[in-house]
C-alpha cells in the first residue's frame, strides 16, 4: 500500500490502488496511511488524556513508538529489546502496551473503508476483466494481511496465541473496480468524461455505515437551466460512476466521493449498467454531490433536476453539504427521473409494493398496495409471509418502492425499478430482519429512522411485466373498527380516484413531516411536478382497472397508529389472505 493514495471523509476512508497490496504484513506498517492513522490515533488519546499514554517512559515520542510498533511487527518482545534496548521501557507494563494496539486496530475498524482499484487499460490482463481474481488479490488480501498485522503484533507483545478468534473484515469493507469508459455522450456532457465508471462492487455484509443524516426534506425541484452548465470537468479524483438499472432505464449516477458509503449502497438497490446499455445514451444524469457554491448558481432549492428536451435526457443535482448525506436523497431522485421518463411514456408510476403469491391450493394473485413510506406495504407483505406460511407457496417481490404501470393489449401490466429495498429497521419483522442480516447495509442503527438497504428480487422480475389482481391503498392512519374494516373494496373508479389522489397517510419521520398529512397520489416523486400529465393518465388508468375487474380498495395496516404497528400490519395480511382464499 506505500504506493497508494487514499482520503479522509469524516468517518469515510478511501484507498485508491492501482491493485496491488503488500506481500507481507510488515510491510503495512510503513506505508504512509498506517503512518496517518497512528498520528490521527495518537492525537485523539492526547484529546482524551487517555490512560493508555502512561506507555510512553516520559515524553510523548510518536515516532519512536511507531518504530516500535514496526519492529513487533516482525520480532518478538525478547528480540525488539536486544535489538534496540532504548525501547525496553515501554515493556514495563506488556498488558498496557497490548491494549494500546488493540485500542489502534479499533480506532482503525471505526472507519468506514473503501477500496477502490483502478482497472488500467494498460494491462495485458485488466482487473475488471477478472474480478473475482482482482477482488481476492487486493480486498481480500488487504483483509488477511491487517488481521495478521494485528495478532502478530499482539503475540509478540504477550509471548501468547489467541484461543478465540474473530475473523472480521479488517481491512476494507467495501472493494470497487473502476474503469474509464470512452462513452458517446452528447456535447454538454463531454465534461463527465474523465470521470471512472464502476464495473464490479464487493461488499462485506453486514455493512453498517452512518451517513450524516437520516430523515429527508422537501421535494424535487424541475428547473429551467442544465445543472452542467454551472459545472467545469468534474475531476477523476473528485468523483466516481455509478451506471445504475432502474426499472428498463439506465441512469448515470456521478458521485462524490465524499459520498462514497451512499453511493456504493447503491448496489443493494440497483444493478450495474451492462456493457451493452453503456453503449447506449443514458436515459438520466444524476449529480449527486455537486460544490455547494455551484449549486447555489444553479438554483436557491438544491434538489433539482432539468428536462434536456433537445438531447432527450433528464439531468439533476444535489449540493454536497451534510445536510444531504442521506440515502433517501440519492434513490428518490433517482426514481423521480424514472416516474418522470414513464409518464412520458404513456406508463403511470406507482409508489407502493407488489407481490406475487402463489399458494398451495393453486391459487396465485399478483398484489399492489399503494402507499407513502411508512404505510405499511412492506410490512403487510412480510406479515404476509409469516401468516400464511402454511398455504403460501411462494411469494416472489416485484417492486418495494416504485413501479410503473401500463396497458398492453387492453390489459394492465404491472414493472418495477429496484431489486432491492430501503426499509426502516425497526418496521421489519424481527425474524425477516435477521434471516437477512448477512447480506444488509445497515444505516446509522443507532439513530432514529434507521434504515436497512437489502437485496429481495432479481432484474428479471422486475421487468417481466406481471398481470395486476389487486389494487390496493395503504390507509396507516385510520383505527380498525366496524365502520372501518380492515379491507374496504371501492365500487368505482371515482370513489377509488379520490382516495389515491388525496394521498393520506400518517408520517412516520423518514421526513420532516409529523402526523397526519396529505400527498397528491402519496407520490412526491415526479408526479407532482407533472400534475396535468399525471391527471390524464389517472384517469384513463383507474377507468382500466375496472374495466379489467381488476379489486381495487385500501388496507388499513394501522402502522401509523400507536400500539399497532405491529399487530395492525398482521392483521391487515390476514384479512388479504382470507379475500385470496375465498376468489
Amino acid at each position: 500500500m506505500s504506493n497508494n493514495k487514499f482520503d479522509f471523509f469524516g468517518k469515510q476512508l478511501i484507498i485508491y490502488s492501482d491493485g496491488k497490496v503488500p506481500a507481507y504484513s510488515d510491510d503495512l506498517t510503513y506505508s504512509s496511511l498506517f503512518k496517518e492513522i497512528f498520528h490521527r490515533y495518537i492525537v485523539q488519546l492526547e484529546k482524551k488524556e487517555s490512560s493508555l499514554l502512561k506507555i510512553f517512559p516520559g515524553k510523548i515520542n510518536e515516532e519512536q513508538l511507531l518504530f516500535l510498533i514496526q519492529q513487533l511487527a516482525r520480532y518478538q518482545k525478547k528480540f525488539v529489546i536486544q535489538k534496540y534496548p532504548e525501547l525496553e521501557p515501554y515493556f514495563s507494563d506488556s498488558y498496557l502496551l497490548n491494549q494500546f494496539v488493540e485500542s489502534l486496530y479499533n480506532y482503525w475498524r471505526a472507519y468506514e473503508r473503501f477500496f477502490v482499484c483502478y482497472s488500467d487499460e494498460m494491462l495485458m490482463v485488466r482487473p475488471h476483466e477478472k474480478p473475482y481474481s482482482t477482488f481476492n488479490d487486493t480486498v481480500e488480501s488487504l483483509n488477511n494481511l491487517t488481521r495478521k498485522l494485528y495478532r502478530g503484533i499482539c503475540e509478540n507483545i504477550t509471548g501468547e496465541h489467541p484461543r478465540i478468534y474473530r475473523q472480521l473484515p479488517a481491512g476494507a469493507q467495501v472493494g470497487l473496480i473502476v474503469v474509464e469508459e470512452h462513452l458517446n455522450l452528447p456535447a454538454p456532457y463531454t465534461k463527465l468524461e474523465e470521470v471512472n465508471y464502476i464495473k464490479q462492487v464487493l461488499i462485506e455484509p453486514p455493512l453498517i455505515i452512518d451517513p450524516p443524516m437520516n430523515t429527508r426534506t422537501g421535494e424535487f425541484k424541475r428547473i429551467e437551466k442544465n445543472p452542467l452548465d454551472f459545472i467545469s470537468l468534474l475531476e477523476e479524483k473528485d468523483w466516481i460512476c455509478y451506471p445504475a438499472q432502474v426499472g428498463e432505464l439506465i441512469i448515470h449516477v456521478f458521485f462524490n466521493n465524499k459520498f462514497i458509503g451512499l453511493g456504493t449502497a447503491l448496489s443493494n438497490l440497483f444493478d450495474l449498467a451492462t456493457e451493452e446499455q453503456l453503449k447506449k445514451k443514458p436515459d438520466a444524469i444524476y449529480l449527486f454531490g455537486v460544490p455547494t457554491s455551484v449549486a447555489k448558481n444553479i438554483d436557491n432549492d438544491s434538489t433539482v433536476f432539468y428536462e434536456d428536451k433537445e438531447n432527450d435526457v433528464l439531468v439533476a443535482s444535489v449540493p454536497d453539504s451534510d445536510e444531504f448525506g442521506y440515502f433517501g436523497y440519492l434513490k428518490k431522485m433517482m426514481l423521480t427521473l424514472h416516474n418522470i421518463i414513464m409518464m412520458k411514456r404513456g406508463r403511470i408510476p406507482v409508489h407502493g409494493a407488489m407481490v406475487k403469491i402463489d399458494l398451495k391450493n393453486n391459487k396465485s394473485a399478483n398484489i399492489i398496495i399503494m402507499g407513502d413510506t411508512g404505510a405499511g406495504k412492506s410490512e403487510s407483505l412480510e406479515s404476509f409471509r409469516k401468516i400464511g406460511e402454511e398455504c403460501i407457496r411462494e411469494m416472489t417481490i416485484i417492486f418495494d418502492d416504485m413501479g410503473s404501470l401500463t396497458i398492453e393489449d387492453g390489459k394492465i401490466k404491472s414493472y418495477g425499478t429496484e431489486m432491492g429495498a430501503f426499509v426502516r429497521l425497526d418496521d421489519l419483522n424481527p425474524g425477516y430482519a435477521f434471516g437477512n442480516i448477512d447480506r444488509s447495509i445497515i444505516m446509522s442503527p443507532q439513530k432514529k429512522n434507521a434504515r436497512v438497504v437489502l437485496p429481495i428480487t432479481t432484474m428479471q422480475e422486475v421487468l417481466r411485466g406481471q398481470k395486476v389482481d389487486y389494487f390496493l391503498y395503504a390507509n396507516n392512519y385510520e383505527v380498525v373498527d366496524a365502520t372501518h374494516p380492515v379491507l374496504e373494496i371501492f365500487n368505482s373508479d371515482k370513489e377509488a380516484i379520490e382516495i389515491f389522489r388525496r394521498g393520506r397517510s400518517m408520517s412516520k419521520g423518514t421526513t420532516n413531516l409529523t402526523g397526519v398529512n396529505e400527498t397528491y397520489f402519496v407520490n412526491v416523486f415526479g408526479p407532482v411536478q407533472y400534475k396535468e400529465m399525471h391527471d390524464k393518465l389517472a384517469d384513463k388508468y383507474f377507468a382500466s382497472l375496472f374495466e379489467n375487474k381488476i379489486i381495487v380498495g385500501q388496507i388499513r395496516t394501522m402502522l401509523g397508529v400507536s400500539g399497532k404497528e405491529n399487530t395492525g400490519p398482521d392483521l391487515a395480511a390476514k384479512a388479504l389472505l382470507e379475500m385470496i382464499m375465498k376468489s
